[in-house]
């Protein structure tokens, strides 16, 4: 049939492809952070977030029947752009048009929230095990519950297409949601934002559990140093490390009755170290850049390297507070996402954002923030997704 009769005439799939693209180039100069939903083979989704996701909207009827018409789209790679907001998706697809899909979903209430949460309690390791999906049995039950866990009810989601479909659920729609969960694949937090919880809280509920716990064993347990930043949300120092190690008074007792006993015997020993032959420390010396030397490029001079490695270590100064968030915005990432391109926690860095003046970070962080300023927005993005 012809045009003139309701149908229009029918566009191979590339040639809508070609149209979109240059559409979407049009809009990247303009500004726009164009995300494309890119599918590798005929699974849509492969990890369990992604997974879960897809599953638990095809249980609903309202759902089953017309979500398969979106598979062949989100494949063939016509969702050009999706964004997933705190409650909403916002997507153009490639079809006769180029089309706007707005998805909105209610925020997940407090009180199925808290029941999420406690339910979870004491059963995630990790933020890691978290958005890799390496949960129990019973915590993967509780998040993806059809009725009481993370994933939106069909009555919770609202959709909008610009096309001239007269379904709610077109086919654009449709692609979209499951371009949400290839999305959640690659960023297993965004389900998280879109909820409008923070995931963050289900590893705090661990610490309240573990703190519980030791106190029923009648043990003092110590948290180790390097977990402090991720628990507390600071960043400690070298000098603040060396205070928390401080002894205690009644060890301090016990060091000094040893100490006497040991005293003249590190006199001693002391002493005979200091008679060595300097010869030994040269050849020892001559040993270490020998090894350095063969590791160095073959157009770099000899005692280059470590030159070059003690002065990286000594040159790179603590950033500002104002600088953090500045570059957090360039790389327009959320606080997590930022946090974790450094190695540290999403606590940690609202807390840096908020401090006045230069910062006291560890020499690690320090160096991790060295590398992490001189990247573009590109390659920041693609070393957060390879962590």
């Amino acid at each position: 049939m012809g045009w003139y009769y309701g149908w229009r005439p029918y566009v191979r799939v590339a040639v809508r492809r070609a149209r979109a693209l240059k559409k979407m180039e049009k809009l990247r100069k303009k500004g726009l952070d164009i995300q494309p939903v890119e599918i590798e083979g005929r699974k849509i989704a492969r990890t369990f977030w992604g997974e879960a996701w897809c599953d638990h909207l095809e249980k609903f009827s309202d759902f089953a029947n017309r979500l398969p018409r979106g598979r062949t789209y989100v494949r063939n790679g016509s969702v050009c752009h999706l964004e997933i907001k705190q409650g909403a998706v916002k997507a153009m697809v490639s079809g006769s048009e180029l089309y706007n899909v707005n998805v909105r979903v209610n925020e997940l209430p407090k009180k199925k929230w808290r029941e999420v949460k406690r339910r979870c309690s004491g059963q995630i390791g990790s933020m890691l095990e978290l958005l890799k999906g390496r949960l129990s049995k019973s915590v993967m039950a509780v998040v993806t519950d059809r009725d009481n866990g993370l994933f939106p009810l069909p009555g919770e989601i609202s959709l909008k297409c610009s096309c001239p479909d007269w379904a709610v659920m077109c086919k654009h729609v449709a692609a979209v949601l499951y371009g949400v969960g290839a999305r959640l694949d690659e960023k297993p937090e965004l389900l998280f934002l879109l909820r409008g919880v923070d995931h963050e809280e289900l590893i705090s509920a661990e610490a309240d559990v573990a703190a519980a716990t030791a106190g029923k064993a009648g043990k003092r347990r110590r948290i180790a140093d390097g977990d402090l930043a991720d628990v507390f949300g600071i960043e400690m120092t070298e000098e603040d490390r060396a205070d928390a190690e401080k002894p205690t008074r009644h060890r301090r007792k016990r060091a000094a009755s040893k100490s006497k006993t040991s005293r003249s015997g590190k006199a001693k020993e002391t002493a005979k170290n200091t008679g060595k032959p300097r010869k030994q420390a040269a050849r020892r010396k001559a040993k270490v850049d020998e090894k350095t030397a063969r590791k160095r490029p073959a157009h770099e001079p000899r005692g280059a390297a470590l030159k070059r490695t003690s002065h990286a270590a000594s040159s790179v100064r603590p950033p500002t507070g104002r600088a953090v968030a500045t570059l957090r915005a360039k790389f327009k990432m959320s606080k997590s996402q930022f946090a974790r391109l450094l190695g540290v926690s999403a606590p940690t860095v609202g807390n840096w954002e908020k401090t006045k003046g230069r910062l006291s970070l560890q020499i690690r962080t320090r160096n991790a923030w060295s590398i992490v300023s001189s990247l573009t927005k590109r390659e920041a993005w693609q070393q957060l997704n390879k962590s």
